[in-house]
């Protein structure tokens, strides 16, 4: 039981939503904030533990967003929030850039001996995010190889910087405006085993030479493009093509990592080593740091000066991150693969039950999709998940994503499928009443037209 909750259910909605305070805060928040923050919706939470976040009015939510898959330890996690405690009374700040920090190395260290890395031996440099690792991976693999070409996927998200942005080819929005981007940037097609004819047929044939290409930079499931889980054979295709040119793999793993799937990373699900992994939301809890995991000879082709950060690997944020690691190999890995498979059995069922609203149910561990048949109805449902308690979070063009803390019980898991039912149920009237009536028009119309 949440430590806030006290007694009490979670979700406990007490006020209309969003409520009186709420609305308050946030009519002061549009005058002072920049209009480019895209809010999924009008929550404002105050406190949390565990799965169950506290809004300004006292409303308590079932979390199934965890801050955009961040919060993977939960919410205020006592190992968690004790590590900070304990550094941010030592020390807070002191570049590692600069200067030689205790702490930093130990974090770099843990990345590296978890990562399945090509060649084996690994070494780690630490950012603050996981758009600031991706635009490090672009310059190293541009340094290491020589090469100025990177190859991304449609449906990719890797950041909002000029480069990661550059990459991202989830939602044309992302670009809208602030053309051009970082040049030498290509898209393929994912996700099959056949769309690995793109790179010979049409890369490597009409636009770019293998031999000039650096690297190729991948989700092993794709996060805001959709929750979309790639046919077996298609990761393991990219990294032979990679072999066959000497083209760097890198591995997105800022959504996907740090447990999310069921393994500490998703590539391991295929038995793929890249090159180079990229870790960032969940590896701290919620505190801002990312991971660039790098075959070591790549790293040591940098010379000094070559890349850094004033923040990056800040102190209070490595202790987030060596506590969280060691819960999840504690077991919350497992919890998710546990998890994973309790929620795919109960949202199948959806398919049957909503044929032509629900398209697809797919995920692995706890990087759970529902595809909708349009736009409108996804953002319907996670309104009515909203509106019952439960968050959760679109993705990709038309689907809803469910991505909880690895902390998750059996019950916290039963309770956000009941009110996710729930939800599509409650758009699934009107949605279904609407196919009805449009194909009872349709069929009137083919009447009237035999009949003239």
């Amino acid at each position: 039981m949440a430590r806030i909750a006290q007694g009490r259910p979670v979700p406990d909605i007490v006020t209309e939503l969003p409520g009186p305070k709420a609305r308050t805060h946030i009519a002061f928040d549009e005058v002072w904030t920049s209009p480019s923050l895209p809010r999924a919706y009008p929550i404002v939470p105050v406190r949390g533990d565990g799965l169950t976040v506290e809004d300004i009015d006292g409303n308590l939510f079932l979390d199934f967003a965890a801050g955009i898959a961040v919060t993977s330890t939960g919410h205020a996690h006592p190992a968690v929030v004790d590590a900070i405690r304990r550094q941010a009374g030592e020390l807070i700040h002191f570049s590692a850039s600069d200067f030689y920090l205790p702490i930093y190395p130990e974090v770099c260290r843990r990345l590296a001996e978890s990562a399945p890395i090509a060649g084996g031996r690994a070494r780690t440099y630490l950012g603050n995010s996981g758009t600031e690792v991706v635009e490090a991976s672009i310059k190293l693999a541009r340094f290491a190889t020589g090469r100025p070409y990177v190859v991304a996927f449609l449906g990719a998200f890797h950041g909002r910087t000029y480069g990661s942005m550059s990459l991202t080819a989830s939602k044309a929005k992302y670009h809208a405006g602030f053309g051009p981007l970082l040049p030498g940037v290509f898209h393929a097609p994912f996700g099959r085993v056949e769309d690995l004819r793109w790179f010979d047929e049409v890369l490597f044939e009409r636009l770019a030479p293998a031999s000039e290409v650096a690297a190729i930079i991948v989700e092993p499931v794709q996060g805001e493009g959709g929750y979309i889980v790639p046919e077996d054979g298609f990761l393991e295709g990219l990294r032979a093509l990679c072999d066959r040119h000497g083209i760097l793999l890198i591995a997105d793993e800022i959504q996907s990592g740090a447990g999310r799937t069921g393994k500490m990373w998703a590539v391991e699900h295929w038995g793929v080593k890249p090159d180079i992994v990229l870790t960032a939301k969940g590896i701290a809890s919620g505190m801002p740091l990312g991971g660039m995991i790098a075959r070591a000879d790549l790293l040591e082709s940098w010379t000094a000066g070559a890349h850094g950060s004033t923040y990056g690997g800040n102190p209070v944020a490595c202790a987030a991150a060596l506590a969280t690691i060691d819960l999840l190999e504690a077991g919350l890995m497992d919890n998710a693969r546990i998890r994973g498979e309790q929620a795919l059995e109960g949202l199948r069922p959806l398919l049957s039950r909503h044929r032509g609203l629900v398209r697809d149910v797919r995920g692995l561990g706890l990087m759970l999709g529902v595809e909708f048949d349009t736009p409108d109805h996804a953002e319907e449902v996670q309104w009515a998940a909203f509106q019952r308690g439960l968050l959760v979070l679109e993705c990709g063009r038309q689907a809803v994503r469910m991505a909880p803390p690895l902390v998750v019980s059996e019950s916290e898991m039963a309770t956000a499928l009941r009110l996710f039912a729930e939800a599509v149920a409650d758009v699934a009237g009107p949605a279904e009443r609407e196919v009805r009536e449009e194909a009872e028009a349709a069929g009137a119309l083919t009447g009237v037209e035999a009949a003239g």
